[in-house]
């Protein structure tokens, strides 16, 4: 759909980054999605594409896991360490066969020449089973260091991976060689948000040496943007477990998306 000047000149840009890290190549494939940005809180702009159609298409593989590992299964007052995979689904390749269904086009600028053609490499973010594939992939890359560690307690959720063990140095051991085993893969840590004191965030609690409670969770209901809606979604489903919400409870809001 058009895009005004400025959204359009954030969107040339954007693409030339992903580019230019190798997750979209040229296409010359008959698929064809909209795409569009949208400014996140920060001010910063963010590249979306609307899948909506290829998910209709797509047999879902459905979930990995029924529910997030709870901490509260955690032996009291064992050390423990939290890490966040950065930027997970953009280093997980797609087979080249079906990147082709994840093309679009982008307009230049006062159509000052044809429209480029690209298809992702790496699995998109909106796709219905990117979800399913990233737990996949970090579940396979993990299995080796629960395997040699079995001392060590695991808890694995999507992209956020917490470390506990009954002395710091085990816990330690076993941080060192997760973290090599996912760069061997090519996955990234973020440094700033691997935690490693009290009081520990996960998964929407917050872990301290005593206790765990949920986070502070604050919930907006004028949803006038996508954005909006996207945030909403979010702290609804940090406080999910705790008030006994099923996903099937949201489907309807994740439709909207």
């Amino acid at each position: 759909w058009p895009l005004p000047y400025k959204k359009l000149q954030i969107l040339n840009e954007l693409v030339n980054q992903e580019l230019a890290k190798g997750h979209l190549e040229s296409s010359t494939s008959p698929w064809n999605t909209p795409v569009f940005v949208i400014q996140k809180f920060s001010g910063s702009w963010r590249f979306l594409q609307d899948l909506c159609k290829v998910n209709e298409v797509l047999e879902p593989m459905g979930a990995l896991q029924q529910g997030m590992p709870s901490p509260s299964m955690l032996p009291a007052e064992w050390p423990l360490v939290v890490i966040d995979i950065k930027d997970c689904f953009f280093h997980i390749f797609l087979n080249p066969a079906d990147s082709v269904r994840f093309a679009f086009s982008v307009p230049a600028v006062n159509a000052c020449e044809p429209h480029r053609r690209f298809q992702w490499r790496v699995l998109p973010q909106g796709m219905k089973n990117s979800p399913t594939l990233c737990q996949m992939f970090v579940a396979e890359v993990l299995r080796p260091i629960r395997q040699k560690y079995p001392q060590s307690i695991i808890f694995h959720y999507m992209d956020d991976v917490l470390i506990c063990a009954k002395s710091q140095s085990a816990v330690d051991k076993t941080l060192n060689s997760t973290i090599s085993a996912l760069k061997d893969k090519g996955l990234e840590i973020s440094p700033e948000k691997v935690q490693r004191e009290a009081p520990w965030r996960y998964l929407g609690l917050q872990i301290t040496k005593k206790a765990i409670k949920p986070q502070t969770v604050e919930i907006d209901r004028r949803v006038r943007t996508l954005n909006d809606l996207q945030k909403l979604l979010g702290s609804i489903n940090w406080i999910r477990p705790v008030l006994g919400i099923t996903t099937g409870d949201l489907h309807p809001l994740f439709k909207l998306l």
